[in-house]
């Protein structure tokens, strides 16, 4: 089975023989799997009312477990947002009811940002749709191969962890 990252690394293999392709062979294709990746959580999140961006902190805030609250410094952790950024995203979410801001009963001067249960159906939806587009990705990929190829990245990515 050849692909395009083949035909790719066949023409600068006659262009540049004396360099080593073997990277190209492997992010190339990543690079081409997380375009499809991005594609299929743009129409995942769009068929249930979000972007990506609401997902991310909707979704920080699911994992967290029953009442689904963090305050705001921990979704800035969990998303990787400056604090700037995270006040704008939860301004919005808190306007389109999908969040909603309560005092932190631990800290008089504290906010705690909680997910409504509009936004509990939003991201529970979205992730179900993304979950179901993944495992189509992966669908070619035997259960082995799969879990081996989480093992190969998960090595790949431990360094920037």
């Amino acid at each position: 089975m050849r692909d395009e990252v083949d035909d790719l690394v066949e023409a600068w293999g006659r262009e540049r023989g004396d360099l080593d392709l073997a990277p190209v062979e492997v992010f190339s294709r990543i690079s081409r799997l997380a375009r499809h990746l991005d594609l299929a959580r743009r129409d995942a999140f769009t068929a249930h009312g979000i972007e990506s961006w609401e997902f991310d902190v909707l979704a920080a805030l699911r994992r967290a477990g029953s009442p689904y609250e963090l305050s705001p410094g921990r979704l800035l952790r969990e998303t990787l947002v400056t604090s700037g950024t995270m006040t704008n995203r939860v301004d919005r979410l808190t306007g389109r009811g999908l969040v909603e801001r309560l005092p932190d009963p631990h800290d008089r001067r504290g906010v705690l940002v909680r997910l409504t249960a509009e936004g509990k159906a939003a991201v529970d939806g979205a992730f179900e749709a993304l979950l179901a587009a993944e495992a189509d990705l992966l669908a070619d990929l035997s259960a082995t191969e799969r879990t081996r190829l989480a093992g190969l990245l998960r090595s790949l990515l431990a360094p920037f962890s």
